[in-house]
Protein backbone atom coordinates (compact mmCIF):
# COMPACT_ATOMS: atom_id res chain seq x y z
CA UNK A 1 0.00 0.00 0.00
CA UNK A 2 2.35 2.48 0.83
CA UNK A 3 4.93 1.50 -2.15
CA UNK A 4 2.00 1.94 -4.48
CA UNK A 5 1.20 5.72 -2.81
CA UNK A 6 4.88 6.80 -2.90
CA UNK A 7 5.12 6.00 -6.99
CA UNK A 8 1.63 7.67 -7.32
CA UNK A 9 3.47 10.52 -5.50
CA UNK A 10 7.07 10.49 -8.03
CA UNK A 11 4.85 9.69 -11.00
CA UNK A 12 2.89 12.34 -11.38
CA UNK A 13 3.61 16.19 -11.11
CA UNK A 14 7.48 16.53 -10.87
CA UNK A 15 7.93 15.33 -14.61
CA UNK A 16 5.52 17.91 -15.50
CA UNK A 17 7.45 20.61 -13.92
CA UNK A 18 10.96 20.11 -14.61
CA UNK A 19 9.27 19.75 -18.26
CA UNK A 20 7.77 23.17 -18.88
CA UNK A 21 11.13 24.38 -16.74
CA UNK A 22 13.13 23.43 -19.13
CA UNK A 23 11.17 24.67 -22.04
CA UNK A 24 10.75 28.19 -20.41
CA UNK A 25 14.43 28.04 -19.92
CA UNK A 26 15.32 26.92 -23.43
CA UNK A 27 13.17 29.69 -25.13
CA UNK A 28 14.91 32.25 -22.73
CA UNK A 29 18.14 31.01 -24.30
CA UNK A 30 16.75 31.29 -27.88
CA UNK A 31 15.87 34.74 -26.95
CA UNK A 32 19.20 35.60 -25.77
CA UNK A 33 20.99 34.28 -28.47
CA UNK A 34 19.01 36.33 -31.21
CA UNK A 35 18.99 39.46 -29.54
CA UNK A 36 23.45 39.37 -28.75
CA UNK A 37 23.21 38.16 -32.86
CA UNK A 38 20.69 41.49 -33.76
CA UNK A 39 23.34 43.27 -32.02
CA UNK A 40 26.17 41.83 -33.23
CA UNK A 41 25.10 42.73 -36.67
CA UNK A 42 24.46 46.67 -35.56
CA UNK A 43 27.59 46.44 -34.52
CA UNK A 44 29.60 45.26 -37.38
CA UNK A 45 27.39 47.45 -39.56
CA UNK A 46 28.70 50.12 -37.41
CA UNK A 47 32.35 49.48 -37.14
CA UNK A 48 31.93 49.15 -41.44
CA UNK A 49 30.55 53.02 -40.83
CA UNK A 50 32.38 54.70 -38.08
CA UNK A 51 35.38 55.58 -40.25
CA UNK A 52 32.70 57.85 -42.78
CA UNK A 53 30.81 59.25 -39.80
CA UNK A 54 31.84 63.05 -40.94
CA UNK A 55 31.09 61.87 -44.72
CA UNK A 56 27.58 60.70 -43.55
CA UNK A 57 26.50 63.70 -41.89
CA UNK A 58 27.83 66.09 -44.43
CA UNK A 59 24.90 64.16 -46.69
CA UNK A 60 22.52 64.66 -44.23
CA UNK A 61 22.96 68.13 -44.28
CA UNK A 62 22.96 68.75 -47.82
CA UNK A 63 18.86 69.77 -47.89
CA UNK A 64 19.44 72.16 -45.49
CA UNK A 65 22.76 73.92 -46.50
CA UNK A 66 21.47 74.00 -50.51
CA UNK A 67 18.84 76.27 -49.64
CA UNK A 68 21.17 78.10 -46.45
CA UNK A 69 21.73 81.85 -48.36
CA UNK A 70 25.13 82.07 -49.72
CA UNK A 71 27.91 82.48 -46.61
CA UNK A 72 25.76 80.90 -43.73
CA UNK A 73 27.38 77.59 -42.46
CA UNK A 74 25.98 75.24 -39.87
CA UNK A 75 27.60 75.68 -36.24
CA UNK A 76 28.38 73.93 -33.31
CA UNK A 77 27.44 75.24 -29.97
CA UNK A 78 28.83 72.62 -27.59
CA UNK A 79 32.60 71.50 -27.58
CA UNK A 80 31.83 68.36 -28.19
CA UNK A 81 29.19 67.96 -30.76
CA UNK A 82 31.65 67.75 -33.80
CA UNK A 83 32.09 64.42 -32.33
CA UNK A 84 28.96 63.07 -31.10
CA UNK A 85 26.28 64.34 -33.34
CA UNK A 86 28.03 62.32 -36.08
CA UNK A 87 28.09 59.40 -33.82
CA UNK A 88 25.15 59.49 -33.13
CA UNK A 89 23.90 59.68 -36.49
CA UNK A 90 26.15 56.61 -37.40
CA UNK A 91 24.72 54.39 -34.53
CA UNK A 92 21.29 55.14 -35.78
CA UNK A 93 22.29 54.50 -39.59
CA UNK A 94 23.41 51.26 -37.88
CA UNK A 95 20.27 50.29 -36.86
CA UNK A 96 18.30 51.16 -39.27
CA UNK A 97 20.63 49.39 -42.17
CA UNK A 98 20.91 46.31 -39.93
CA UNK A 99 16.92 46.10 -39.77
CA UNK A 100 16.59 43.46 -42.21
CA UNK A 101 18.80 41.09 -40.18
CA UNK A 102 17.01 42.47 -36.79
CA UNK A 103 13.61 41.16 -38.55
CA UNK A 104 15.01 38.11 -39.42
CA UNK A 105 16.33 37.02 -36.15
CA UNK A 106 12.61 38.28 -34.46
CA UNK A 107 11.48 35.76 -37.19
CA UNK A 108 13.64 32.93 -36.32
CA UNK A 109 12.66 33.39 -32.91
CA UNK A 110 8.86 33.01 -33.19
CA UNK A 111 8.47 31.04 -36.50
CA UNK A 112 8.46 27.72 -34.68
CA UNK A 113 5.21 28.51 -32.67
CA UNK A 114 3.35 30.12 -35.71
CA UNK A 115 0.73 27.69 -37.72
CA UNK A 116 1.07 27.79 -41.51
CA UNK A 117 -1.59 30.30 -42.45
CA UNK A 118 0.39 32.29 -40.01
CA UNK A 119 3.64 32.20 -41.95
CA UNK A 120 2.58 32.71 -44.93
CA UNK A 121 1.26 36.09 -43.52
CA UNK A 122 3.65 37.54 -40.93
CA UNK A 123 6.47 36.82 -43.41
CA UNK A 124 5.68 39.13 -46.03
CA UNK A 125 4.49 41.80 -43.28
CA UNK A 126 8.02 41.66 -42.09
CA UNK A 127 9.58 42.53 -45.39
CA UNK A 128 6.76 45.03 -46.18
CA UNK A 129 7.03 46.89 -43.14
CA UNK A 130 10.69 47.18 -43.72
CA UNK A 131 10.54 48.13 -46.94
CA UNK A 132 7.83 50.82 -46.10
CA UNK A 133 9.73 52.00 -43.10
CA UNK A 134 13.06 52.49 -45.54
CA UNK A 135 10.44 54.32 -48.45
CA UNK A 136 9.65 56.72 -45.45
CA UNK A 137 12.76 57.84 -44.68
CA UNK A 138 13.49 58.28 -48.42
CA UNK A 139 10.59 60.48 -48.63
CA UNK A 140 11.41 62.49 -45.91
CA UNK A 141 14.64 62.77 -47.03
CA UNK A 142 14.53 63.33 -50.97
CA UNK A 143 10.75 64.79 -50.89
CA UNK A 144 9.89 66.67 -48.05
CA UNK A 145 13.30 68.35 -46.41
CA UNK A 146 13.92 70.02 -49.29
CA UNK A 147 10.59 71.82 -49.36
CA UNK A 148 10.50 72.44 -45.53
CA UNK A 149 13.74 74.12 -44.96
CA UNK A 150 13.19 76.03 -48.08
CA UNK A 151 10.31 77.69 -46.71
CA UNK A 152 11.83 78.18 -43.47
CA UNK A 153 14.53 79.83 -45.21
CA UNK A 154 12.27 81.95 -47.13
CA UNK A 155 10.80 83.28 -44.37
CA UNK A 156 13.75 84.20 -42.15
CA UNK A 157 13.20 87.97 -40.77
CA UNK A 158 15.46 90.23 -42.13
CA UNK A 159 18.63 91.30 -40.02
CA UNK A 160 18.30 87.35 -38.87
CA UNK A 161 21.27 85.01 -40.08
CA UNK A 162 20.84 81.27 -40.35
CA UNK A 163 23.71 79.44 -38.29
CA UNK A 164 21.95 76.04 -37.49
CA UNK A 165 23.25 73.95 -34.53
CA UNK A 166 24.31 70.72 -35.77
CA UNK A 167 23.05 68.77 -32.40
CA UNK A 168 19.55 70.39 -33.14
CA UNK A 169 19.50 69.93 -37.23
CA UNK A 170 20.52 66.29 -36.34
CA UNK A 171 17.52 65.74 -33.38
CA UNK A 172 15.26 67.59 -36.00
CA UNK A 173 16.12 65.44 -38.75
CA UNK A 174 15.67 61.87 -37.27
CA UNK A 175 12.49 63.07 -35.25
CA UNK A 176 11.19 63.34 -39.06
CA UNK A 177 12.24 60.35 -40.19
CA UNK A 178 10.79 58.36 -37.27
CA UNK A 179 8.04 60.10 -37.70
CA UNK A 180 7.60 59.63 -41.89
CA UNK A 181 8.74 55.82 -41.06
CA UNK A 182 6.17 55.22 -38.57
CA UNK A 183 3.66 57.15 -40.96
CA UNK A 184 4.50 54.42 -43.85
CA UNK A 185 3.81 51.87 -41.40
CA UNK A 186 0.18 52.23 -42.36
CA UNK A 187 -0.77 49.66 -44.59
CA UNK A 188 0.82 46.79 -42.03
CA UNK A 189 -1.22 48.48 -39.12
CA UNK A 190 -4.39 47.95 -41.67
CA UNK A 191 -3.94 44.43 -42.63
CA UNK A 192 -2.98 43.16 -39.02
CA UNK A 193 -6.50 44.59 -37.49
CA UNK A 194 -8.67 43.06 -40.58
CA UNK A 195 -6.15 39.82 -40.10
CA UNK A 196 -7.01 39.47 -36.25
CA UNK A 197 -10.49 40.47 -36.53
CA UNK A 198 -10.46 43.74 -34.58
CA UNK A 199 -11.84 44.96 -37.42
CA UNK A 200 -12.92 45.07 -41.27
CA UNK A 201 -12.30 46.87 -44.56
CA UNK A 202 -16.07 47.92 -45.02
CA UNK A 203 -15.44 49.02 -41.44
CA UNK A 204 -12.06 50.99 -42.27
CA UNK A 205 -14.33 52.61 -45.54
CA UNK A 206 -16.48 54.15 -43.04
CA UNK A 207 -14.16 55.79 -40.91
CA UNK A 208 -12.66 57.71 -44.11
CA UNK A 209 -13.56 61.23 -42.82
CA UNK A 210 -12.63 60.09 -39.27
CA UNK A 211 -9.24 59.17 -40.48
CA UNK A 212 -8.58 62.36 -42.45
CA UNK A 213 -8.93 64.48 -39.45
CA UNK A 214 -6.61 61.62 -37.31
CA UNK A 215 -3.93 62.42 -40.21
CA UNK A 216 -3.65 65.77 -39.97
CA UNK A 217 -3.83 66.07 -36.52
CA UNK A 218 -1.08 63.48 -36.31
CA UNK A 219 0.79 65.18 -38.70
CA UNK A 220 0.89 68.34 -36.45
CA UNK A 221 1.69 66.39 -33.72
CA UNK A 222 4.85 64.52 -35.43
CA UNK A 223 5.84 67.60 -37.84
CA UNK A 224 7.18 70.96 -37.47
CA UNK A 225 4.13 73.62 -36.81
CA UNK A 226 3.63 74.53 -40.46
CA UNK A 227 1.35 73.63 -42.72
CA UNK A 228 3.43 72.28 -45.75
CA UNK A 229 5.14 69.31 -43.64
CA UNK A 230 1.80 68.89 -42.00
CA UNK A 231 0.31 68.20 -45.15
CA UNK A 232 3.38 66.06 -46.53
CA UNK A 233 3.15 63.47 -43.81
CA UNK A 234 -0.73 63.60 -43.54
CA UNK A 235 -1.43 62.98 -47.34
CA UNK A 236 1.00 59.85 -47.64
CA UNK A 237 -0.85 58.70 -44.75
CA UNK A 238 -4.25 58.81 -46.28
CA UNK A 239 -2.79 56.99 -49.67
CA UNK A 240 -1.19 54.27 -47.38
CA UNK A 241 -4.40 54.00 -45.80
CA UNK A 242 -6.25 53.34 -48.84
CA UNK A 243 -3.50 50.95 -50.16
CA UNK A 244 -3.78 48.98 -47.02
CA UNK A 245 -7.64 48.57 -46.76
CA UNK A 246 -7.66 47.19 -50.78
CA UNK A 247 -4.64 44.65 -49.55
CA UNK A 248 -6.52 43.12 -46.72
CA UNK A 249 -9.74 43.52 -48.77
CA UNK A 250 -7.84 41.02 -50.92
CA UNK A 251 -6.89 38.47 -48.18
CA UNK A 252 -9.83 38.60 -46.50
CA UNK A 253 -11.40 37.14 -50.45
CA UNK A 254 -9.11 34.39 -50.07
CA UNK A 255 -10.57 33.58 -46.44
CA UNK A 256 -14.12 33.59 -47.58
CA UNK A 257 -13.23 31.35 -50.61
CA UNK A 258 -11.26 28.74 -48.43
CA UNK A 259 -13.61 28.85 -45.98
CA UNK A 260 -16.55 27.96 -48.87
CA UNK A 261 -14.17 25.34 -50.55
CA UNK A 262 -13.39 23.95 -47.11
Amino acid sequence: MNSSVEHSKSSAPEPLVAEKSVTLFDHLLELRTRLLHAVLGILLVFCCLAYFSQDIYQYLAQPLLQTMPTGSQMIATDVASPFFAPFKLTIVLSIFIAMPYILYQMWSFVAPGLYRNEKRLVAPLMLGSTLLFYSGIAFAYFVVFPVVFAFFTSVVPEGVVIATDISSYLDFVLKLFFAFGAAFEIPIAVILLCWTGVTSPNSLRQKRPYMAVGAFVLGMLLTPPDIISQSMLAIPMLLLFEIGIIIASLYHKEDDEEETTS
